[in-house]
């Protein structure tokens, strides 16, 4: 259950080199979606049962019409000036406006986000990318004053490796071409890559030692949030509607509709025949089907009546804002606990390397005030 992918912690390669290119080329041939909550896929077709708040996490940022400059292949930063334009200067080493771009496609193909992008948000990545960038040329700088022993093995190694994870040259090379990239830029990146790797394994790694203690503190603060997998269950239910507008009359005749269908449950009619003739919700589609929940998703009485079930079992009426309900538990899963034994390995890995960006970030920022950083 524990995973760095889904506290959402990023990558040192992100966090100091947003332009080598690898995983974002392996991630183009062969995409893996983060992990979601089954629930969260849920919600959208139980708009009967569970409240309507993820209605309003859609992205503000991703309007369906799309502004005609955008290509329907891939988002570009529209730009009128040159690529050769210089963006930033970090103690005379220029930064181009190509280069900015250039950061920019492989962050958007890195964070898997879906073409066309609204022109607001390639202009938060730009300035990401500069500042990244930015960090990235400073902390090399710094790098490159140690030496890295077969630095050319250790580079034509790397490549080779890389190479590797495409089926062929051709998808190789096209990859590069998706990031305006060639191999010699590949080389250089490669090169720079293992140069601050280096610097930080000697620098920072060494110093960020975690305890068993610090592990056991994050492993009980996060215990429900991240090492639990709550109790689930699948249920099926017909909903005869009555919500706050219908009338008394209404709700009685609605009842007592409900109260006859729950008999021919009880007296052997298939509850999926019944749900799909008679049920107001849109899961009659599916035979009445909810598909799995935990608490906390459903209306307090529909969950209460489902978690109190068995497989198999059907609960009487149940009342709630949205009419009456008869429900039917597919399956129930109960709750699991990791043991602290079996993550302390990844939690400490992943508080490792929350301090070492920590440091980093600290260090940079006091680069920055003894560097000439120069925007024209």
């Amino acid at each position: 259950m524990f995973s760095f992918r889904k506290i959402g912690t990023p990558t040192l390669a992100a966090l100091l080199m947003v332009t080598l290119p690898w995983s974002a080329l392996a991630e183009k041939s062969a995409v893996k979606a983060p992990p979601k909550e089954q629930a969260k896929e849920q919600a959208k077709e139980q708009p009967k049962v569970q409240p309507k708040e993820p209605a309003k996490e859609q992205p503000k940022e991703q309007p369906k019409e799309q502004p005609k400059e955008q290509p329907k292949e891939q988002a570009k930063v529209e730009s009128k000036s040159s690529p050769a334009e210089v963006m930033v200067r970090v103690n005379g080493i220029p930064i181009t406006r190509f280069e900015v771009e250039r950061a920019v496609k492989v962050m958007l193909a890195q964070s898997q986000m879906e073409q066309p992008v609204a022109p607001e948000i390639m202009q938060q990545a730009e300035a990401a990318a500069l500042e990244q960038l930015t960090a990235a040329e400073l902390l090399y700088q710094e790098a490159a004053k140690l030496e890295v022993k077969d630095l050319d093995k250790e580079v034509a190694e790397r490549v080779a490796q890389n190479r590797a994870k495409f089926s062929s040259e051709a998808e190789f090379e096209k990859a590069l071409n998706g990031v305006d990239m060639t191999a010699k830029d590949m080389l250089e990146f490669t090169r720079k890559d293992i140069i601050i790797s280096n610097f930080i394994e000697k620098s920072f790694s060494a110093k960020a030692a975690v305890s068993e203690a610090d592990a056991k503190k994050f492993y009980d603060e996060n215990l429900e949030k991240y090492f639990t997998k709550p109790e689930s269950a699948r249920a099926s239910h017909i909903l005869i509607g009555a919500d706050e507008k219908t009338s008394a009359e209404e709700r009685k005749k609605a009842k007592e509709k409900a109260e006859a269908l729950l008999k021919r449950v009880k007296g052997g009619e298939e509850f999926a025949a019944l749900a799909k003739a008679e049920s107001s919700c849109p899961s009659s589609a599916q035979g009445g089907d909810l598909g799995n929940f935990t608490r906390g998703q459903m209306v307090p009485a529909f969950e209460t009546a489902a978690f109190a079930l068995k497989p198999g079992e059907v609960s009487d009426v149940v009342e709630t804002q949205f009419g009456y309900h008869i429900v039917k538990l597919t399956e129930k899963q109960e709750g699991v606990t990791e043991k602290f034994d079996d993550v302390k390995g990844k939690i400490t890995e992943y508080l490792k390397r929350e301090k070492i960006q920590k440091d980093i970030s600290s260090y940079v920022d006091e680069l920055r005030k003894s560097s000439k950083i120069e925007k024209p």
